[in-house]
């Protein structure tokens, strides 16, 4: 994929990552830590997961494609370097999404209902948010570096420091 009407694919798709990534990472955590909202949330949880791991792909496809078509530059070759690295961030996040899912789906609603100790037991409970919160974090930022390194790349030599009086820029 190259072009959308007419602009570059890399431009539009990247708007669903900066979206859903943060998103999966907030519902993450959210999920690990309250297991009413685990619940709550059910299979809306891995699936806006998934949907944000399989946006990766194309929209880095699509910045390499940009990447090509326009002059070399470091900034933009940092950009494309930090890019690669946000897949393993977002399989992280639907892999724990799907664990957290599966956790609150075979819980009791209400602990020690069963009379037993569940694989949701309070230790794995710490272990699952603790882990979620950490990769949260780590996706947050990384699209933050990752979007802060395209903008300085797109915009470093565009924007004047002055301001240009109507009609004369």
């Amino acid at each position: 994929m190259s072009l959308i009407n007419g602009l570059p694919a890399h431009v539009l798709l990247v708007h669903i990552v900066v979206v859903l990534v943060p998103l999966t990472a907030l519902a993450l955590v959210v999920a690990a830590l309250w297991p009413r909202a685990a619940r709550r949330l059910g299979p809306l949880l891995p699936l806006l997961a998934l949907v944000a791991l399989v946006s990766v792909p194309p929209t880095t496809q699509a910045g390499e494609w940009l990447e090509r078509h326009v002059t070399d530059d470091a900034l933009v070759r940092r950009h494309a370097e930090l890019g690669d690295g946000l897949l393993p961030w977002a399989l992280a996040l639907f892999v724990l999404a799907a664990v957290v899912w599966w956790a609150a789906r075979s819980a009791p609603a209400e602990p020690g209902r069963d009379g037993g100790t569940r694989w949701s037991a309070l230790p794995v409970r710490i272990v699952v948010g603790v882990l979620s919160l950490a990769v949260a974090v780590g996706a947050v930022v990384d699209v933050y570096r990752i979007g802060d390194s395209g903008a300085k790349a797109a915009w470093h030599d565009t924007v004047s420091k002055t301001t240009t009086p109507a009609g004369l820029g």
